[in-house]
């Protein structure tokens, strides 16, 4: 029998500590790459990035989703943990060809002494930016038609933006994971499972061939795709919720989209407002006003390009915020999601901010990841641009590996290339 009442229980945060100071970037690049000077302030102005994260030598995709997923498995108790059903990530920079980053999970967790036990399965969702949302909604939908009521799934975001450097796309760069627990009758966000809207297309924006570690991609064309892509799946959606695209906005409270870098989700909404809904510039400034959708960029700015989990590093930053603002009264706010993915798709759903919302929020403290920040210099940044391929080469650097303690880190490679990782 179908259950309809899924979503998302718990948020997870995870960010490498090292963090690029676009300033800092920009002074060592107009040394060494004086041409670049123009170009560069004019793309800081354009995306509105402050900093970017990076992971240390011992980081890696799967390293960063086993850390964000602690963050929620150490609020959940113990005796629930063996209900886990799935574990999927949503990734664009997989560590490897056939295992899954969520294989690699579950063997660290279970490791660690979170008690998930075996009778699960794993899986890897890739779609770019938004295989992450596509597992999220496939375990929601699984989780549904489960007879069990207290079994859940672990959905995580990981990813590592890289960039060909110099260039202007380095400024969005960027690092980590979030993990989202769904459950029946989700404490945080009650999501509606009945209806999505939905748009792809075979396109060029962004891609990364393989046996390269950085992507491909043509800036503004990819936005002129996000923002197509954006239109025609909320048109999609509201033509299966049966309502007009200004029913649909103007009953929502909360917006929340992919966010490559901070500028580019406001240029889209401000399109998607003005070409379906008729609101001029001051009705526009008023709505994102209302709906707190630029305020809630502060994570965003000073974290980077997250890939996959640039989203859900947004919509948890977004409900803090709120909760912080309003306190109770978040409960039962309308919050609509847009999940793009270059190449491309887009994916729009809504939810229901639920009953246990504040007190899930309550636990949280977000801005810890801008506290435990290090200023790296460029130098050191320099080198992680370089990391190198070679296994052997590899290794000597993880021989120095400094983690903080109860953090999930690549520990060596087997004689077989298998990546072995241990917690500090």
């Amino acid at each position: 029998m179908s259950q309809k009442n899924i979503g998302i229980g718990d948020i997870g945060l995870y960010v490498p500590d090292p963090r690029m100071d676009i300033d800092t970037l920009m002074a060592s690049r107009a040394l060494t790459h004086p041409q670049l000077n123009q170009v560069m302030n004019r793309a800081i102005e354009k995306t509105g990035q402050v900093s970017f994260r990076f992971p240390e030598p011992w980081e890696d995709t799967a390293s960063l989703a086993a850390n964000s997923a602690s963050e929620i498995l150490d609020r959940l108790p113990e005796n629930e943990m063996g209900k886990m059903r799935y574990i999927s990530v949503g990734t664009e920079t997989a560590i490897d060809h056939a295992k899954p980053v969520a294989s690699y999970v579950q063997g660290m967790l279970n490791e660690a002494g979170y008690s998930l036990g075996n009778a699960l399965t794993t899986v890897d969702v890739k779609h770019a930016c938004a295989g992450g949302t596509a597992a999220l909604l496939s375990s929601a939908a699984m989780l549904s038609f489960s007879g069990s009521p207290g079994e859940r799934a672990l959905v995580i975001s990981s990813d590592i933006a890289r960039y060909d450097a110099p260039s202007t796309a380095e400024i969005t760069q960027g690092a980590g994971a979030v993990s989202l627990l769904v459950e029946k009758n989700p404490r945080l966000i009650e999501m509606d499972l009945t209806r999505q809207g939905f748009y792809a297309s075979d396109v060029d924006d962004f891609f990364r061939p393989l046996g390269s570690v950085t992507a491909r991609v043509k800036g503004r064309y990819s936005m002129e795709c996000y923002q197509e892509a954006l239109e025609k799946a909320f048109i999609d959606f509201c033509e299966r919720s049966e309502k007009t695209t200004c029913e649909v906005i103007d009953e929502t409270d909360y917006m929340a989209l992919h966010v490559p870098f901070a500028k580019m989700p406001e240029a889209a909404v401000r399109k998607l407002l003005k070409n379906f809904c008729g609101k001029g510039d001051a009705a526009v400034d008023a709505y994102l006003e209302r709906t707190s959708f630029l305020d809630a960029m502060h994570l965003s700015k000073i974290f980077g390009n997250l890939y996959n989990g640039s989203l859900y590093a947004y919509l948890a930053a977004l409900l803090e915020q709120e909760y912080t603002r309003l306190g109770a009264e978040i409960v039962g706010k309308k919050i609509l999601i847009a999940s793009y993915g270059s190449g491309n798709t887009m994916m729009v759903f809504s939810g229901t901010i639920a009953a246990g919302a504040p007190e899930v929020i309550g636990s949280w403290d977000l801005m810890k990841w801008n506290r435990s920040s290090r200023k790296a210099g460029f130098e050191e940044y320099l080198n992680w641009l370089a990391r190198p391929k070679d296994i052997d080469v590899w290794r000597n650097l993880l021989d120095g590996a400094k983690p903080e303690n109860g953090r999930f880190y690549l520990r060596d490679f087997g004689d077989t290339g298998l990546r072995i990782y241990s917690r500090s």
